[in-house]
C-alpha cells in the first residue's frame, strides 16, 4: 500500500514533468500509471474512468457513479476530486468541462497508452482543437526508476516468488502433466501472492518453445523442464525462471546449461549504473555465440517490472540507454532447441549506485528432481 505522502509526490511530479516537456495534460484510464499516481485500482470497464490531471489547475478523477465508492475508498487521504458520472451523463464531456477550467482543452494531451481506442475517439472528436500524444512520454519517467518504498515492495514480491521455487523438488515430475504441475504451481503462487501473473511449465521439447503454454504432455525421465512464474503483491510484481531435469539429463544438456549458467552471470555482473541496458544483453550473448548457440537465443535479455510485468528498461541490443539507480529488470538469456530442449535462467534485479543487486536468490545452478 503506497502512502499518501508518497502519492501526492508523485502527482507532484508528474505536473513537473509535464511542464517540462510541453504536455498540457494528463488523461490516464485504468492501468499501471493511474494506479502509480493516485493508488486506485480501477477496474477495465465499457464505462469510462479517467484521470484529469493537468500541469496546472485542479486534478480530478471522473469515473461512474457505481465505482465512485471504491475509488474514493482506494484514494484515502489524497487531495484528489472525484467527479461521478450518471448512467445517462456524458463522461467525456465532464473531461472536457475540466480541461476547459484548467486551460488545457486545445493543448498537447498525454493520453495514456493502455486507453481503449472507443475512449480516444470520443475524445479526440469532443477536443478538435488538442494535439494527442502517448503519456508515456511523461509517465516512463516517473517510473522507470523505482524509489525505495517500490524497491522493498519488489524485494518483497522476489522473495515469496523464491519460496515457490524453493518447493519445486517436493512436487511431482515424472508421469505427471504439464498441466498437472502448472495447477499445483498456481497454487503455491497464490499463497504469497495477491494474484498469479503466469506460469510457465514446458517440458523437453516444450522448453524450447519460451512462453509454451501448460499442455497435457506427460512428463518423462530425462526431460528438462524449464519454470517460469510470476504473480503480483501489493500492486507489484515477481518474475523468475528456472530449469530443472527429472533424472538423467539427455546428451549435451549438462553442456548446454553450463554455458546459461556462465551467461547468467555474466548478465547479472555487468549490470549497473551507467551500464548501457544494451550491454548487459550482450555479455549474455556473448557467452552463447561463443558456444556455438548464438542462433538458439531469440528473445532480449531482459524487460523492466514493476507495478507491470514488462515495462522500460529493456535489455536489448540497440537500446544504449545507461541504467540508473532504482531501474529493476530481469536478467533472463535462454538457449532453445527446436524438437529437444531449451533452458532458461531468470533473476530480477535492481541497479543501484554501487552495482546491479539481485533480488532472486535461490540457486541458479542444474536442478536435478526425482524421475
Amino acid at each position: 500500500m503506497t502512502s499518501t505522502t508518497a502519492l501526492a509526490e508523485r502527482l507532484g511530479r508528474a505536473r513537473k514533468e509535464l511542464a517540462e516537456r510541453g504536455v498540457d495534460a494528463l488523461l490516464l484510464g485504468p492501468s499501471a500509471d493511474l494506479y502509480y499516481l493516485t493508488g486506485y485500482q480501477a477496474p477495465l470497464l465499457e464505462r469510462l474512468t479517467l484521470l484529469v490531471l493537468p500541469a496546472g489547475g485542479d486534478a480530478r478523477l471522473v469515473v461512474p457513479a457505481l465505482e465512485a465508492p471504491l475509488a474514493r475508498g482506494q484514494l484515502g487521504a489524497l487531495e484528489l476530486e472525484v467527479t461521478a458520472w450518471q448512467e445517462t451523463e456524458d463522461p467525456v464531456g465532464l473531461v472536457r468541462s475540466a480541461l476547459e477550467a484548467a486551460g488545457a482543452a486545445g493543448g498537447r494531451l498525454g493520453v495514456g497508452d493502455r486507453l481503449w481506442s472507443t475512449f480516444l475517439l470520443r475524445l479526440q472528436a469532443a477536443l478538435p482543437g488538442a494535439d494527442f500524444v502517448a503519456a508515456s512520454a511523461v509517465t516512463r519517467q516517473l517510473r522507470i526508476r523505482k524509489d525505495p518504498e517500490e524497491v522493498v515492495a519488489l524485494a518483497r514480491v522476489a522473495a515469496a516468488i523464491d519460496r515457490v521455487v524453493d518447493g519445486l523438488d517436493q512436487l511431482g515430475w515424472a508421469g505427471r502433466t504439464e498441466l498437472e504441475v502448472a495447477r499445483d504451481l498456481d497454487a503455491a503462487i497464490r499463497a504469497g501472492h495477491d494474484e498469479v501473473c503466469f506460469v510457465i511449465v514446458g517440458s523437453g521439447p516444450n522448453g524450447a518453445s519460451p512462453h509454451h503454454v501448460a499442455s497435457d504432455r506427460v512428463i518423462r525421465p530425462g526431460d528438462p523442464v524449464v519454470v517460469d512464474i510470476g504473480g503480483r503483491l501489493d500492486g507489484y510484481c515477481s518474475d523468475t525462471t528456472r530449469t530443472l531435469v527429472v533424472g538423467q539429463p539427455p546428451a549435451g544438456f549438462q553442456e548446454l546449461y553450463a554455458v546459461l549458467h556462465a551467461a547468467q552471470l555474466a548478465g547479472c555482473d555487468a549490470a549497473g549504473p551507467g551500464v548501457a541496458a544494451a550491454r548487459v544483453d550482450a555479455a549474455c550473448r556473448e557467452v552463447i555465440a561463443a558456444a556455438g548457440h548464438g542462433e538458439h537465443f531469440i528473445h532480449r535479455t531482459g524487460h523492466g517490472i514493476g507495478l507491470e510485468e514488462h515495462e522500460d528498461p529493456y535489455l536489448v541490443a540497440g537500446n544504449d540507454e545507461p541504467l540508473e539507480p532504482g531501474m529493476a529488470f530481469s536478467v533472463e538469456p535462454g538457449i532453445y532447441l527446436p524438437g529437444r530442449f531449451g533452458a532458461r535462467i531468470e533473476d530480477i534485479m535492481v541497479c543501484t549506485g554501487e552495482g546491479g543487486r539481485r533480488l532472486n536468490t535461490t540457486a541458479r545452478e542444474l536442478r536435478v528432481v526425482d524421475a
